[in-house]
């Protein structure tokens, strides 16, 4: 069992496991996402990216894609979190928590794609 496949595996669905758990609840409703579980899909997403980093096979280019619009979304949705509440000095109002729940989404739909590929490149596979 090669190690470095099997850690690539575990990052990249942590990292939809992760995002799924944020997404899930009442889209307007703080108490239903938090921002620790955000944080977390965030990081996991951008050790799933580097150690997407350097695979020269077209599935890995189309994995690397998927992970840096995980990345991008995720990024989003924690500035919006980020500046509405510190800078802005405002509470989480439905319509922010729905933004940021919105991009989360977006991140969710990024991670699947990914996990998906990841499968059907597992399934070709030959030895």
């Amino acid at each position: 069992m090669n190690l470095e496949k099997v850690l690539f595996a575990f990052f990249s669905i942590l990292a939809l496991t992760l995002n799924f758990g944020f997404f899930i609840g009442e889209v307007d409703d703080p108490a239903h996402h938090n921002a620790y579980e955000l944080f977390a899909a965030l990081i996991v997403s951008l050790i799933a990216t580097i150690m997407k980093f350097g695979d020269r096979a077209h599935i890995g280019a189309l994995l690397l894609a998927t992970s840096l619009v995980a990345d991008l979304q995720l990024i989003a949705a924690a500035l919006v979190w980020g500046f509405t509440v510190y800078a802005a000095e405002s509470t989480l109002t439905p319509s922010v928590v729905s933004s940021v729940v919105s991009l989360s989404a977006g991140a969710l739909l990024a991670n699947l794609t990914s996990v998906i590929l990841l499968v059907v490149e597992t399934v070709t596979f030959r030895r």
